[in-house]
């Protein structure tokens, strides 16, 4: 049996806890009446989710090799053992081992939170009270079906190991599918879930150099940046009619989100898979300069975003202080998203003009054979 024939419960690098995970529904369906409304910059969004769907069995190239013992070209400094005792005595198979679980741990955890995020645009469809967000979502929600079609695909052909929800992004997920008011998915997913996903995305694309890896991260990162600007448009709207004590719940919210998104990012789980205890697990985790940096990179795409929708408070401050991450406060986002469908383009663009090239060779070598005959 080939991997991808394999059921995903035999890839698992342990059994999740609840192979159905059952958040109880909450808050109220909302139908409205009026189909001849909506917001100019929200419908033009619409229009574009609608004009910028694609299928993943045939944008990606799936024919492209990958080695699971290193499929993301990971080096040697950024594993969080690298100096370590444990390291000193990592044959090189050891070594390569380290980093199929380490892009498995990442990958997972891409393809719950989009799972989550499917999950939470139907739920946004369902409870949002504008038609325009409806129809919105509801392209949002094909995107999110598409992106975990991928990244599932992924894991199971080109890695073949997965590895559970952790435990940090299964509360954010919760919490967030819990609360009954209608713009704590947006808040959840489409600012905190999301706005990590989309950092964390940015990086191995920007870095890996390995095609396939890249080709996912950049296709998915297009739909994405479409996705944080829905968030941005709805939630500035909505936050400018909430008296200060309901914005501050959610700031709340905010902060105790992006602490829980900030303990996500160890890969301690990677670890005990090899034997370490989950102490000196996490404290090779913390002294890491490699993950340090990328924790804290990974908020350039939250903090600006939250600054832009209007939670903005001095306890909201005082925590991204902390973080080490207010000075992202200040970033162009829309440059950032402009970037990444720009990237994605031109992604295609390239592979389009090989695939051109390729057949203008074999017409040629066609007609040349003929001649020669």
């Amino acid at each position: 049996m080939n991997l991808r024939d394999m059921p995903t419960f035999e890839l698992y690098s342990k059994d999740p806890e609840e192979p159905v995970w059952q958040v109880p529904a909450t808050g109220a369906a909302r139908f409205n009446w009026e189909y001849d409304d909506g917001r100019d910059r929200l419908l033009a969004l619409y229009q574009k989710g609608k004009d910028k769907q694609w299928d993943g069995q045939k944008r990606i190239d799936w024919e492209l090799e990958v080695d699971p013992y290193d499929p993301l070209g990971t080096p040697d400094e950024a594993m969080s053992l690298y100096g370590t005792r444990h390291w000193a005595k990592m044959t090189e198979r050891d070594k390569g081992e380290l980093r199929r679980h380490y892009a498995s741990w990442q990958f997972s955890q891409f393809l719950h939170g989009e799972q989550g995020a499917m999950i939470c645009a139907a739920r946004i469809v369902e409870s949002v009270p504008d038609l325009d967000a409806k129809f919105y979502s509801a392209t949002q929600t094909m995107d999110e079906a598409r992106h975990a079609e991928i990244y599932g695909r992924f894991l199971h052909e080109k890695i073949g190991l997965l590895y559970p929800i952790n435990d940090n992004l299964q509360a954010l997920l919760g919490d967030t599918l819990r609360d009954s008011r209608w713009d704590m998915p947006y808040l959840g997913m489409q600012v905190l879930i999301e706005g990590l996903a989309l950092a964390a995305f940015g990086m191995i694309r920007d870095t890996t150099d390995k095609p396939l890896p890249k080709q996912i991260l950049a296709y998915v990162m297009q739909d994405e940046a479409r996705h944080v600007a829905f968030g941005r448009m709805a939630l500035r709207d909505y936050y400018r009619q909430l008296t200060d004590a309901e914005l501050r719940e959610r700031e709340e919210f905010v902060i105790e989100g992006c602490y829980l998104m900030r303990d996500r990012l160890r890969g301690v789980e990677v670890l005990e898979n090899f034997g370490i205890p989950r102490a000196e697990a996490e404290a090779y985790s913390e002294q890491s300069e490699f993950l340090a940096l990328f924790r804290k990179l990974l908020f350039s795409r939250i903090v600006p975003c939250v600054k832009d929708i209007g939670l903005w408070g001095k306890r909201l401050q005082q925590a991204y202080v902390d973080m080490g991450v207010l000075e992202m406060g200040d970033s162009d986002l829309d440059l950032l998203m402009s970037e990444d469908e720009e990237i994605a383009e031109r992604l295609d663009a390239e592979r389009f003009a090989v695939e051109e090239r390729e057949r203008v060779a074999e017409v040629q070598g066609a007609i040349e054979a003929g001649q020669r005959g």
